[in-house]
């Protein structure tokens, strides 16, 4: 009788390694995925594991270039932050590797998919929901919450245990005591010793930064050249005649994060608040992110209306949401994101910004789409401005803090 065929999201660490071996004593066929997305991995080290644990197949998929592209761009051209620091690194790989496994799932014609995530956690949720949105009819194996598997392995020390059993190569002790997702837009570090707020974290801990008392004691100076709202291409000044100038879009993420990462930018710690309700600590890098995301964020305020300025913040904080909490191929999210781009027509140029001891500044700005009018603004010519019309303005708005001050001074609260 022929086994179902199920489609692990695979790491080669310990949970999913533990996994693999319990799926296939519960006499499933197992092929495992792994997603290239940017991730500092042995692929060829884990193929070699899970083959030797006993899967069927493991497939290994380069996405980084899907990935910059498709999700890390448009989402800082959506401007897209949650709870106004999270620039979504962990978020946004969910959708993008989730194409990649449904994809295989098809292809090979899987019954199920699985994972390893927990089930306190918003990966569960996100990845979960875009499989469903690709594959309506596939199922999902979700080990972490199943009593069969919880309730056996309530730990780290009863996964150790069994790998050991089963000839399965892991660590003795955790590397880190802490958890780790990393991609090419981000890192973040999460558990462990990081779940009370109250202790500072390490300076050890990071991987992608330095600390700001290892940083470079000189700036450096990027223009970013934006289409739309999106970033095209980057211009470095080479000390020599000629500067380097990028536009493989996953060239220029590589670069930024490098040179962001020399000069510390982009670490926050923060406590963020989950899909399912409890409150978290995390701490993130995201060098290249950050960079793109204040330029960008400058080049908005100087480029579009301010009603649609407005609106779109609006706007794009509903999309930060959707993001986070697993819905980016939900109807509201694709709606939400059709409206953001279209308020970035008009949102192209350059922005030269300098890097230094952990800060982003823009030093200055041109597009040829801005809505700024020099002649206008200025105090030195009239440019078409009646300063007249001013006394109306204010009068006409002064007309409602007046009723309000009569009305408080006859009134006792």
């Amino acid at each position: 009788m022929a086994k179902d065929l199920v489609i692990l999201a695979y790491s080669g660490g310990l949970d999913t390694s533990c996994i693999l071996k319990w799926l296939i004593q519960k006499n499933y066929d197992v092929v495992c995925y792994m997603a290239d997305v940017g991730q500092d991995e042995d692929f060829e080290k884990a193929r070699k594991k899970a083959k030797n644990i006993g899967a069927k197949d493991v497939i290994i998929e380069d996405l980084r270039k899907e990935f910059v592209d498709n999700y890390m761009l448009p989402a800082v051209q959506m401007g897209l932050i949650y709870e106004s620091r999270y620039y979504l690194g962990t978020s946004l790989a969910r959708p993008c590797i989730s194409v990649g496994i449904v994809n295989a799932a098809k292809k090979l014609g899987a019954k199920y998919i699985s994972h390893g995530a927990t089930g306190k956690g918003n990966d569960q949720v996100r990845f979960e929901l875009s499989v469903y949105s690709l594959w309506p009819e596939g199922k999902i194996i979700a080990p972490w919450r199943l009593p069969e598997f919880f309730e056996r392995f309530q730990g780290r020390s009863d996964l150790i245990e069994f790998a050991k059993n089963e000839n399965i190569p892991v660590a003795a002790t955790p590397k880190e005591p802490w958890s780790t997702d990393e991609n090419i837009m981000h890192i973040s570090y999460e558990s462990g010793v990081l779940e009370d707020p109250g202790v500072a974290a390490s300076s050890g801990i990071y991987k992608m930064t330095r600390d700001l008392n290892k940083t470079e004691d000189y700036p450096s100076t990027i223009d970013i050249v934006f289409d739309k709202g999106l970033p095209v291409s980057i211009v470095i000044p080479s000390g020599h005649d000629k500067p380097l100038e990028l536009s493989d879009s996953l060239t220029i993420v590589q670069t930024l994060n490098k040179l962001g990462g020399q000069h510390g930018v982009g670490r926050i710690d923060i406590v963020e608040n989950r899909f399912l309700g409890l409150k978290s600590r995390g701490l993130y890098e995201t060098p290249a992110g950050t960079i793109l995301h204040v330029a960008h964020l400058d080049l908005e305020a100087f480029a579009l209306d301010r009603e649609v300025l407005r609106m779109k913040k609006y706007l794009q904080e509903k999309m930060s949401d959707f993001v986070y909490n697993g819905f980016w191929f939900s109807p509201e999210a694709t709606y939400t994101r059709k409206c953001l781009e279209l308020s970035q027509q008009g949102v192209s140029g350059k922005i030269t910004v300098q890097i230094y001891k952990g800060n982003v500044s823009i030093l200055s700005r041109k597009s040829s789409t801005s809505l700024y009018n020099k002649d206008l603004v200025s105090m030195d010519v009239a440019g078409g401005f009646s300063p007249e019309d001013s006394t109306g303005f204010i009068n006409i708005n002064a007309i409602r803090l007046k009723e309000y001050a009569r009305f408080t001074a006859q009134t006792k609260f």
